[in-house]
């Protein structure tokens, strides 16, 4: 039995790819599975994820400690269906018939584990309402 393809292709920018974007593609590549094609980069990628990151994350059975910051790419942006920029500001190009979304997120840098599971917990929020729109615009386009 073949796997079907994936329902969307997304990709998560913020600048450093350390934080944010990591987290959030951990989340989506944890809850979504397979249906989801993943991807995370960053306009100005850092040397590694935040350490409180991946803790955070440990924290609620998620690893993204083998994760390493990518830049961003056209290709990358022009093969996702969703682009989610998390305070990039306009680093991220532009290709019609993408859906672009900005979560205004604070930045986990230079924080703790502490400051960083509240930003960790509004992630997984948008995440999952991200899935639900996915799984709904599946629907429709099978109908």
């Amino acid at each position: 039995m073949t796997t079907p393809p994936p329902l969307a292709s997304v990709l998560f920018v913020c600048v450093h790819n350390a934080g944010r974007s990591q987290m959030a593609a951990g989340f989506l590549s944890h809850l979504a599975g397979d249906r989801v094609e993943v991807r995370s980069a960053g306009s100005a990628p850092g040397r590694q994820v935040n350490p409180a990151a991946v803790a955070a994350m440990a924290e609620v059975g998620i690893d993204i400690s083998d994760q390493r910051p990518k830049i961003l790419t056209p290709e990358a942006v022009r093969s996702s269906d969703y682009v989610i920029t998390m305070g990039c500001g306009d680093a991220c190009p532009y290709f019609p018939g993408r859906t672009y979304l900005d979560w205004p997120l604070d930045d986990p840098a230079g924080q703790g584990v502490a400051a960083v599971r509240p930003i960790r917990d509004a992630i997984r929020v948008r995440i999952e309402r991200l899935i639900a729109e996915i799984d709904d615009a599946s629907a429709t386009a099978d109908s």
